[in-house]
């Protein structure tokens, strides 16, 4: 181990007992936990804004066993869960850190239902990914979080939130994946509901601009990070951004005690008696490591992360200086994402995450070649592993995303938005590429054009039937989920009848990392003897995924950030039995409307 790095009395001081260096879900969890118990916590922001990657998410975290899921009167077998994950993640299965997970689940979510303002909705239609595997759930394994009017915040806490990403939002405003997003889309095809919906929505963000300045109905991932916030805030943390933590601090027998930082005012030196917690959003920045363990990034700068640029895998260092394993044996460094890079006319490239468009039908994914991939309708993950796994050495990792007329005016493809939005800027600014014909298209991308005529003709055959015997897409319940229910037979499958034809170039991204400090089931940082290390703790994409690497279901990232920050702070708080928490019993628990408050 390193030279412990001793505290001075050189540096102006502060003290606490608990700090938690980063913002994101694992590291406010782990703060409301931690305070919730009594203890005095502070957390430490390297951005000017909290929330980190979890602010720019879906904000779905996946939670087997959830008491909402109970209350709807879906009482799973815990077994099931084991048994999903099991086939998934094959040698990846670490017992005792998924036994930890499963457990803590069902009190994490109840502990922030009933005890802090972190409200959930259920999941009731959010399926796993791969349903043909044993354990495979079809609902009620993942919460959301409510929806939340920014006006519950305070000024000064509000000015510490980060934003809803610009790509994902429209105007500036986010739309909620369910029942909001699904009266979007019907709104472009004339649905007066949806027609009315959007007219609202739309309305009422425009007036939060001229009266706040930014947007206030906060869903997904804004909702999650602002209710965290809240939570923290109404408990006593303090919470500082701008503020960068330089390294641990160690005592004589190597525990970590605390760090120092700069803050605005100067270097800080923060004691913390009870112990820290990594929470730093992992190393999707940091172009080196992503070099050295990206498949076919061999400059580490062929990779678009929709992470802020703060990750830049300080925590991982900080670590590593007093210890700590960095564990990269995992079946895949990052939770991959398929991106497309949206130019501005102010010379800011934009990165759009594919996630909703790919499963819709008349539309699919080829490479240069003209060739499919994959299944376009499975996870994200899937989609980039399958181009890469397509690309041969030497050859940029890249894929054209195809759609039809018919899908571009009903549909979004990429950050082009369906009717009543015009495509032109799109074209203008070369994102979107049109053309009249297969032909005409190919040669604006750079596609093989026989190779493209041959795939999308046999593409055609086989979906008027329905089927698609290539790559299965439609077949699965998340498939179908992802499509449209009017489209028949295959809510997932149309052909690509009538040009115009447009395409989005397609890039590997992610959503963060899956390598990390290697960390126990009650995620305490580990050294490399397997030993932990006193004092510091790991939650969110500083953590080696609990997943291996491996991506069986939406909210991976999300589920066991909110569950190992809880462990930690509950564990740093000497709270050893879940009824510490003072919850009703899991059983007991109901969600709420899916409604701002």
């Amino acid at each position: 181990m390193t030279a412990p790095v001793i505290p001075s009395s050189a540096l102006p001081s502060l003290d606490c007992d608990v700090l938690v260096i980063g913002s994101g879900a694992g590291g406010l969890s782990s703060a409301v936990s931690a305070a919730y118990h009594g203890l005095k916590v502070v957390v430490v922001e390297k951005a000017d804004v909290c929330g980190g990657a979890t602010s720019w998410s879906g904000g779905w975290a996946w939670t087997p066993g959830n008491p909402l899921a109970k209350a709807d009167g879906v009482n799973e077998d815990r077994e099931l869960f084991r048994t999903y994950l099991r086939h998934r993640l094959g040698r990846n299965y670490q017992e005792d850190r998924v036994e930890a997970f499963l457990e803590a689940v069902p009190h994490m979510v109840g502990f922030f239902q009933d005890k802090t303002s972190l409200q959930f909705v259920p999941g009731a239609k959010i399926k796993d990914i791969y349903g043909s595997t044993p354990g495979a759930g079809t609902g009620h394994r993942s919460v959301g979080p409510k929806p939340l009017n920014a006006r519950r915040i305070k000024p000064e806490l509000r000015a510490k939130m980060r934003h809803q990403l610009y790509e994902t939002s429209f105007l500036g405003m986010g739309i909620m994946a369910g029942p909001d997003l699904t009266k979007f889309l019907s709104a472009s095809q004339g649905n007066i509901r949806g027609i009315f919906h959007a007219a609202w929505r739309v309305g009422l963000h425009l007036l939060d601009l001229l009266t706040h300045r930014r947007n206030m109905q906060l869903v997904n991932g804004t909702a999650l990070t602002g209710r965290l916030l809240k939570s923290a805030d109404d408990l006593g943390v303090e919470i500082r951004v701008s503020t960068p933590a330089r390294y641990l601090l160690t005592d004589g027998s190597g525990k970590v005690t605390g760090a120092v930082v700069t803050s605005p005012e100067g270097e800080l030196q923060i004691n913390a008696s009870r112990g820290v917690v990594l929470a730093c959003g992992g190393f999707p920045h940091d172009v080196s490591r992503r070099k050295e363990l990206f498949p076919k990034t061999p400059t580490g700068r062929e990779h678009w992360t929709l992470a802020p640029k703060e990750t830049t895998g300080d925590g991982i260092t900080m670590a590593q200086a007093v210890g700590a394993r960095f564990e990269t044996d995992v079946e895949s460094p990052a939770a991959w994402c398929p991106v497309s890079l949206v130019p501005y006319r102010n010379g800011r490239t934009g990165t759009f995450p594919h996630i909703m468009d790919r499963a819709k039908p008349g539309s699919i994914g080829v490479r240069r070649d003209g060739k499919r991939f994959v299944n376009e309708a499975n996870g994200y993950y899937d989609y980039v592993e399958g181009l890469i796994n397509a690309t041969p050495e030497g050859e940029p990792v890249e894929a054209w995303q195809i759609a039809d007329a018919a899908f571009v005016r009903k549909f979004p493809l990429g950050m082009a938005k369906p009717l009543p939005v015009p495509l032109f800027p799109y074209l203008r600014s070369g994102y979107l590429k049109k053309g009249n014909t297969l032909e005409e298209l190919a040669a604006a991308c750079g596609i093989d054009p026989q190779g493209l005529a041959e795939t999308v003709a046999e593409f055609n055959v086989n979906a008027r039937k329905g089927i698609d015997p290539d790559f299965d897409r439609g077949a699965s319940e998340f498939n179908r989920y992802g499509g449209d229910p009017k489209n028949t037979p295959n809510p997932s499958l149309r052909p690509l009848d009538k040009g115009p034809f447009y395409a989005v170039r397609i890039v590997p991204g992610s959503f963060g990392t899956f390598a990390g400090l290697a960390a126990d089931s009650r995620a305490r940082v580990l050294d490399n003897h397997g030993q932990p290390i006193g004092g510091l703790y790991v939650a969110g994409n500083d953590q080696a995924s609990v997943m291996g690497g491996h991506y069986p279901a939406g909210g991976i990232n999300l589920g066991p950030a909110l569950t190992f920050g809880y462990i930690a702070g509950r564990d740093l708080a000497n709270a050893t039995h879940y009824e510490d928490d003072g919850v009703a019993a899991p059983e007991s628990m109901s969600g709420d409307a899916v409604t701002a408050d």
